[in-house]
């Protein structure tokens, strides 16, 4: 069976974002910790519809609120992916890749949404470097998870056309 090379590549993408999404997790985590605790204090002196904002950090921009929220959604679920791919990976039969794929499909999708917000903060300039990392991992978690998806689904279609078509009525 010629399943091998996605297998590994689809196992070593699973690995390298899990340690990706847990960087992107753990960043996110103190930028929302962060913001919590400076927020009063910072918010306090802006006019009116600014102190109101729902979702308003004191370091970044305006979009800042926004991609740090998402990013962390976005990182949490990309963890839990990429642990269940890895279990589904090993077994690697054709139940299993299917929601291991469906999984990461929906984890690159969250993903993408972080990363256009991230490329939003960029357009609007003035973040730290703590937030400037951030979009960059969020940008490459991107790419990686896009070649992850494409290797399971590779992988699904090895399993379909190995499997036996079945005989009589179903």
């Amino acid at each position: 069976m010629a399943s091998g090379g996605s297998k590994s590549a689809a196992f070593m993408l699973l690995l390298l974002n899990l340690g990706l999404y847990f960087v992107v997790t753990v960043i996110a985590a103190w930028a929302v910790n962060h913001g919590i605790e400076r927020a009063r204090e910072s918010a306090s002196v802006l006019s009116l519809p600014a102190k109101i904002f729902p979702i308003y950090f004191p370091v970044g921009n305006m979009a800042t609120g926004f991609f740090v929220i998402f990013s962390l959604i976005a990182g949490v679920v990309g963890m839990a992916t990429s642990l269940t791919g890895v279990m589904n990976v090993l077994e690697w039969d054709s139940p299993t890749l299917h929601s291991a794929a469906t999984s990461s499909l929906i984890s690159w999708s969250l993903t993408l949404l972080a990363m256009g917000l991230a490329c939003k903060e960029i357009n609007l300039g003035w973040t730290e470097a703590n937030l400037r990392t951030l979009e960059v991992l969020t940008i490459i978690v991107s790419a990686t998870q896009l070649l992850c998806t494409g290797a399971l689904h590779v992988g699904v279609g090895e399993t379909v056309a190995g499997e036996r078509p079945h005989a009589g009525r179903v």
